[in-house]
């Protein structure tokens, strides 16, 4: 299964980097892939939505469902 999150906040490769690690960490996730010009992150796996949203908020970043996904 794939999700797409859109991801605000992101600023530099730094954010980017932290934002990818972020979610490869969330239990059920196979790939992260995170776009810093896109502020689109692009998750394989079983996750669930909320802990994803979550993993990224704990890193101080908002993040929502993206449109269409």
């Amino acid at each position: 299964m794939k999700t797409e999150l859109t991801v605000t906040g992101m600023t530099c490769g730094h954010c980017q980097k932290a934002v990818q690690q972020a979610l490869a960490q969330v239990p059920g996730v196979q790939q992260a892939e995170v776009d810093l010009a896109r502020g689109l992150a692009t998750v394989t796996g079983t996750a669930d939505l909320s802990a994803l949203i979550a993993a990224v908020t704990e890193e101080g970043y908002a993040a929502s469902p993206a449109h269409g996904a």
